[in-house]
C-alpha cells in the first residue's frame, strides 16, 4: 500500500468514533478513538482498551491513551453497519448472465 492510501485510509478511520487494531501479540487486539498517526502507521488511540482472547477466555483492560507501534500492527478496522437486503435489492446488485450452452 502506497503511502497516500495509508494516509487516507487512517484519515477515515480518525473519523470513526472506534476503531479495532489487531497486534501482532498473539489473540491481541486494541480498541479506541485514533486520534493521531504518522506515514510509518504509529497511532496515538485514546480510550484504549486491550483485549485478548486466549486459552482462560475473553479478558480486557482499559489502559487509557496509548501510542502503538506501527511494526506491531497486522490490521486496523472500523465497525461496519449491517446491511440487510430484501430479496429484490439481490436481484439488482447481483447481475447474473445466463450461459449460452451453445458455445
Amino acid at each position: 500500500m502506497s503511502q497516500p492510501t495509508i494516509s487516507r485510509t487512517l484519515s477515515k478511520a480518525a473519523l470513526k468514533e472506534e476503531v479495532r487494531i489487531k497486534l501482532k501479540i498473539w489473540n491481541t487486539y486494541l480498541t479506541g478513538k485514533l486520534v493521531k498517526f504518522d506515514n510509518y502507521m504509529n497511532l496515538i488511540v485514546k480510550d484504549a482498551k486491550e483485549i485478548y482472547f486466549g486459552r482462560g477466555g475473553k479478558r480486557s483492560k482499559d489502559l487509557g491513551t496509548v501510542m502503538i507501534r506501527g511494526a506491531s500492527i497486522i490490521f486496523i478496522g472500523q465497525d461496519r453497519e449491517k446491511l440487510i437486503f430484501t430479496h429484490d435489492d439481490e436481484e439488482k446488485i447481483m447481475h447474473i448472465d445466463e450461459v449460452d450452452d451453445g458455445l
